[in-house]
């Protein structure tokens, strides 16, 4: 079938209507309801603000009212306020380079009132009078010199009334109501001196003081239980300094909306920064569950780009790889041990993870004639454990001053197995036991590319494995602590992690937490008492053993006081 040829009649070039190419321009700014509350708090923080109250009604779409304490507009400057490009933060092409204000284009006011009913007041400290200015689709249709506190009040009415288009594909009102909430609890997090006031539909949803810290903001806002698991951030690194507060191990959510990042007190959403948050949690995160996170950047404003997206949401940075190092070191240094981890149960009998030990590794279960090298530990987190026996060939229960531990047999052996591999490849001393047989294993042609292209590092974990023709591989060693287990079901494994294309920090993480996983003690599989004392203490001195290396729990602590609630004793 031929298809139809569209024809299009020749349009003349013209100039746009002004108050069509207004309403165009703010549609690059003004999404919706959150859009608005955003560029006030913005200009009101800029202002030097230290209180600023919030009001919502019909989740913004109705009336958002916002008045602040702030530094004011004089009168003969109000109505200059709402002009394109109009702003008193830059005078010269050098000031963008360091932009310190959280606005900048002049583009906010304008774009707020091409698109709604505008009407502000605002009166500077030294005026006797301040001025009230009425707008209405960017047009000034009252304007009046009147008695003011110092400060503005600008109140925002039928948003979105001349374009039904864009107020169609709007959620609801409680939607918007919530994201414009987000924005203000954003803005209060990040301005612990600020009083924040959020008022929606006439019901107060919370309000800060403006003499509190950051732990009691999140309190106010999240909840005090929430913030007893965080702990501080403080790194200074490359010359970026990161402050704030992060989850301990084993408090993790489903999603990532508990995380949060400010750059010079700009809130920001920036793929890179969530990644690296999540990185000082290496191999400690159960798959699909994220750390909490509050984090503060402060970094030079010449290396930052804030002009690349109207809405000032999305930034760029010049060293993105110090960043993200930056802040991975912080979140280590911080979820690091040097403070008690082991949290007992102290309301029903739950079981919990362990929330942050820290201590290198086990290569296999020793024989009758071997004995563990001596391992020097770092400072004992985890304190030295009583091996009681076995539950159905999954955990090994042991006593501990704390309690009862149940410990994850295969977990805790992939957590020693997986240290004890990196040490010996960081020194370049991995065992190897050479095959009286070479194996033959048919791969995938993805894999064989896998299997040419990661030479060396299949080599460095102790294969020796060459290419057999189009879809076999000859392997003529394997790494020693593979044991007995499969050295063709892990290789093939290996191969296939190597073939999904990730990042080589990520691809070489991979490759070992498969390894480990494949030759770990398997559940089901009964231990000796020897065997479960030997695996237990080289546990205690693994540099993470309250995670296997895919992030879950290697043991769950039964406190007694628990325990004694339970039986009747307290």
């Amino acid at each position: 079938m031929t298809a139809l040829a569209v024809h299009r009649p020749q349009a003349r070039i013209r100039t746009l209507d002004p108050q069509l190419a207004a309403r165009i321009a703010a549609g690059e700014v003004i999404e919706r309801p959150s859009s608005v509350v955003k560029e006030l708090l913005e200009n009101a923080l800029d202002a030097g603000s230290t209180s600023i109250r919030v009001e919502l009604e019909g989740g913004g779409l109705d009336r958002i009212r916002l008045i602040d304490n702030g530094c004011g507009i004089a009168v003969k400057e109000l109505e200059l306020a709402f002009q394109r490009h109009a702003t008193s933060k830059l005078s010269t092409l050098e000031d963008l380079d360091s932009i310190t204000t959280l606005g900048f284009r002049g583009e906010a006011l304008p774009s707020i009132a091409a698109v709604s009913s505008v009407r502000i007041r605002s009166r500077q400290m030294d005026d006797v009078a301040g001025a009230s200015l009425h707008l209405r689709e960017g047009v000034v249709v009252d304007r009046r010199t009147e008695g003011l506190p110092a400060g503005t009040t600008i109140e925002v009415t039928e948003l979105f009334e001349n374009l039904p288009a864009r107020r169609k594909f709007l959620k609801g009102r409680q939607a918007e109501a919530g994201a414009a909430q987000q924005v203000v609890m954003q803005y209060a997090i990040v301005n612990p001196g600020v009083a924040m006031t959020l008022v929606v539909d006439g019901q107060i949803m919370f309000s800060t003081s403006g003499a509190e810290t950051l732990r009691d903001v999140l309190a106010c806002l999240y909840g005090l239980e929430l913030v007893e698991h965080l702990v501080e951030l403080d790194g200074d690194r490359h010359g970026i300094r990161v402050q704030g507060l992060t989850s301990r191990i084993g408090h993790t959510k489903a999603t990532r909306t508990q995380q949060s990042f400010f750059v010079n007190g700009r809130w920001v959403r920036n793929r890179v920064l969530n990644v690296a948050l999540e990185e000082g949690y290496h191999s400690m995160l159960m798959g699909g569950r994220h750390p909490i996170g509050i984090v503060l950047l402060d970094v030079p404003p010449d290396e930052l780009d804030v002009n690349v997206h109207p809405a000032k949401t999305e930034i760029r940075f010049l060293r993105e790889r110090d960043l993200f190092g930056a802040i991975r070191h912080a979140v280590q240094a911080a979820i690091s041990p040097g403070q008690s981890i082991v949290q007992a149960v102290e309301t029903e009998l739950q079981p919990e993870a362990i929330d942050a030990l820290q201590l290198p590794l086990i290569d296999h279960l020793p024989s009758e004639a071997s004995e563990p090298e001596p391992i020097l530990a770092p400072q004992r987190a985890l304190p030295a454990l009583r091996v009681l026996g076995q539950a159905s060939a999954l955990f090994i229960i042991a006593e501990g001053p704390e309690g009862v531990y149940m410990v994850d047999q295969h977990a805790a052996h992939e957590r020693v197995l997986y240290d004890d591999l990196a040490a010996q490849i960081a020194n370049r001393n991995v065992a190897v036991q050479i095959l009286l047989e070479p194996l033959l294993i048919d791969v995938s042609p993805s894999s064989m590319e896998a299997l040419l292209a990661y030479g060396d590092l299949i080599r460095a974990l102790g294969f020796e494995a060459e290419p057999f023709g189009d879809a076999t591989c000859m392997v003529r060693a394997v790494p020693t602590m593979l044991g007995g287990t499969s050295a063709s079901e892990t290789l093939q494994a290996l191969l296939e992690d190597l073939a999904a294309g990730k990042e080589q920090a990520e691809r070489q993480d991979r490759v070992l937490a498969t390894m480990a996983c494949k030759a770990a003690v398997k559940a089901g599989q009964t231990l000796s008492m020897e065997e479960m004392r030997f695996l237990v203490q080289r546990l205690e001195n693994t540099n993470r053993p309250q995670t296997c290396p895919h992030g879950r729990p290697t043991m769950i602590l039964l406190s007694t006081s628990a325990l004694e609630r339970q039986f009747g004793r307290r």
